[in-house]
């Protein structure tokens, strides 16, 4: 590899919507999330649903339910 012309990989800090922290690794000191682990509900078993701008209604009309 040729030298001086990678970024620096260090430690970074994870913050997420939900307010969880964790370390981790990256070229940023600073990563923000919308979604982790702690609270997608893959991992923790509850279903956040969020109608965004009337999608349910819409799809709900378009097969009659």
């Amino acid at each position: 590899m040729k030298k001086d012309i990678h970024p620096d990989y260090g430690p970074a800090r994870v913050i997420c919507a939900c307010g969880e922290t964790f370390e981790t690794g990256s070229v940023k000191k600073e990563l923000r999330v919308e979604i982790c682990s702690k609270c997608h509900p893959f991992y923790t078993g509850k279903q956040r649903f969020v109608d965004t701008g009337g999608r349910v209604d819409k799809f709900k009309k378009k097969f009659n339910l």
